[in-house]
């Protein structure tokens, strides 16, 4: 008989990246006395690894849990960016509610849309919570009026859209039910999911059944599985199956090992949990997502949503440069292999397969957000490698007619601007879908263009709207290839020898175009220094000093002018490469060079074209 756990509530906050929801979770830590009065208590507790703290996105979802007035509220945090957006449905199969996070100046972005979509699929009653009511150019009574829109357009049910609006600044800690409350703190939030959010309910009495929603890892355990209690108890010791919805074959016998709820930022061991428990399980070495942990007399598998399929690919390769290996730790293919198949124990959109050669792996994401991450990260750890063009993943339908991945793309520009999007766009295959008025006076630009369009398009955009531009994309599935794309591509300007750059040379080669390199660099011959104003590739000697005469002296150098040089972030060097080109990866550096590095062999294989 199915019963209801008053104790707990089980929510996920879903927002637009930078609605402010890991601050949000922040407070609700803070306010229900999870840290001691005297704590000190880091900013956005909850982004733990270094670059989402740097870039403020949210990549992993997490769990915490608070407690109001004798019930356990657990909360899950969840990414915004559409790269990540495997990770927010599998999440919201845990939860009976979701909070909606908006920012009163922004309003409704394409991401809210997003998951929101998602939510109502799954039938959970939203809490909407207009955040940052603080900012002095806050719009909160218009912003409900495009939220209540937003749930019309997704064809949200009467309930759905009868649903409570709080008001708040997680930043300040207050939240209200009326703007002409006076705030306090967070407690009118608190009581909204309270009475709003339906308690988990299941049959304690019943088999146990537990879906596996997401995956943590940790050195000394292993995987660790994380999951919402459907039905029955689950204890330490017991002998259970796994089994998965999408692999009926599958069933394996095994034990729970070590059983943990969540409490705050802490994992607490437990010996047994209830219906509607969130908890995390170790000790089944290759559980994976989509997993259903029952009782081995009945197994039935609980349905989830198939795990979306990347959409790009890039080959992470062996470092062959004449710098290889004097910067990095770890630079072998095992190395390598083994960092890129330990990232598959967590990220579960991603692929990784191995090439013919063994220096070689094919790595495949859900976009370049995704796949710059991973190579960010593994920076950090000290590996050195080089990366290959992105490509799209192409795919064919029954008649054999090739399809490729489509993406919306959702564009803010001031208006003086939109002409030169939507030529730029139109020759990548973009197709303009709407145009209207975004706020703060820029038009919004909505276009259907394939993923292919869009590689290399973010460093174009931001020079064409002069850093003004705000450009959003969502993975659209798959449609009927569009044709070849005319890409006016910039030529190259590469090193001709090795040496050290020197202003001299760098002096005679920047009228050439822009330079990435300056004085004091170390090059190497088939590295690319900078970008030619014109379409071909030119090989410059950046190392050749002045002949010294009697009527030459060298202090005359000093006075050359040299342009700064263009510094490239690893997006703008990966949307830089071309096809014949890598970009070699090291803790401290980023260079671009040709594959072939040496010019006679590198203008024979462009003759066998």
């Amino acid at each position: 008989m199915n019963m209801k756990r008053e104790d707990i509530r089980n929510i996920a906050i879903i927002a637009h990246v930078d609605h402010g929801k890991t601050t949000l979770v922040d407070e609700l830590l803070k306010q229900s006395g999870v840290f001691r009065e005297n704590q000190e208590v880091a900013e956005r507790v909850m982004d733990s690894n270094d670059i989402e703290r740097e870039r403020g996105i949210t990549i992993l979802s997490k769990n915490t849990a608070v407690y109001y007035k004798n019930t356990k509220i657990n909360i899950i945090d969840t990414p915004g960016h559409a790269d990540f957006g495997g990770e927010v449905e599998r999440v919201l199969k845990m939860v009976n509610g979701v909070i909606l996070l908006v920012d009163a100046f922004e309003g409704v972005m394409p991401q809210t849309k997003f998951v929101l979509r998602k939510a109502l699929e799954l039938e959970l009653p939203v809490i909407v919570c207009i955040n940052k009511i603080d900012r002095p150019e806050a719009r909160p009574d218009e912003v409900i009026d495009e939220v209540l829109e937003l749930f019309m357009d997704l064809d949200a049910s009467d309930e759905q859209l009868d649903c409570p609006f709080v008001y708040a600044s997680a930043k300040s800690g207050i939240a209200v039910l009326d703007l002409s409350d006076d705030p306090e703190n967070m407690e009118p939030l608190f009581e909204t999911i309270l009475d709003y959010i339906p308690a988990p309910e299941g049959d304690p009495d019943a088999g146990t059944q537990l879906l596996i929603s997401t995956i943590d890892y940790n050195e000394y355990v292993g995987r660790i599985g994380v999951g919402k209690v459907d039905n029955g108890v689950i204890a330490v010791n017991q002998d259970l199956v796994v089994v998965n919805h999408h692999d009926p074959d599958k069933q394996k016998k095994v034990k729970i090992g070590k059983l943990y709820e969540f409490d705050g930022l802490k994992k607490v061991e437990v010996k047994e949990a209830g219906v509607g428990s969130i908890v995390a399980i170790s000790g089944i070495p290759d559980i994976a997502i989509g997993d259903t942990i029952c009782c081995a007399d009945a197994p039935s598998a609980i349905p989830f949503q198939k795990i979306s399929e990347p959409t790009i690919a890039m080959q992470f390769i062996v470092n062959d440069s004449p710098f290889a290996g004097q910067e990095g730790k770890f630079v072998t293919s095992r190395h390598i292999r083994e960092r890129l198949f330990r990232e598959l124990n967590t990220d579960v959109s991603l692929r990784v397969e191995e090439s013919e050669s063994t220096d070689s792996f094919k790595v495949s994401g859900r976009g370049e957000l995704h796949l710059s991450v991973l190579i960010e990260n593994m920076r950090r750890e000290g590996y050195e490698f080089a990366v290959s063009k992105a490509e799209v993943l192409y795919k064919k339908d029954e008649n054999g007619k090739l399809l490729e991945p489509m993406e919306l793309a959702y564009i803010d520009v001031p208006e003086e601007f939109t002409g030169t999007v939507i030529e730029k766009l139109s020759q990548r295959k973009g197709e303009l879908r709407n145009m209207g008025t975004a706020n703060g006076g820029y038009t919004r630009l909505e276009f259907s263009i394939p993923s292919r369009g869009l590689i290399g398009y973010r460093g174009d955009f931001m020079t064409d709207t002069k850093g003004n531009g705000i450009l959003n994309t969502i993975f659209d599935g798959y449609a009927p290839y569009k044709g070849d794309i005319q890409y006016r591509k910039q030529g190259s300007l590469i090193a001709f020898e090795t040496g050290t750059a020197v202003a001299y040379g760098l002096f005679s080669a920047q009228d050439r175009g822009t330079l990435f390199i300056g004085p004091g660099e170390k090059v190497y011959a088939g590295m690319v220094i900078g970008q030619n104003g014109k379409s071909e590739d030119i090989e410059l000697n950046v190392c050749k000093t002045k002949h010294l005469t009697n009527t030459r002296s060298s202090s005359a150098d000093e006075a050359l002018k040299l342009v700064p040089p263009r510094i490239l972030s690893l997006e703008q060097a990966i949307d830089f490469i071309e096809t014949d080109e890598l970009l070699e990866v090291t803790p401290k550096s980023l260079r671009i060079r040709k594959k072939i590095l040496d010019p006679r062999l590198r203008k024979r294989a462009q003759f066998n074209k």
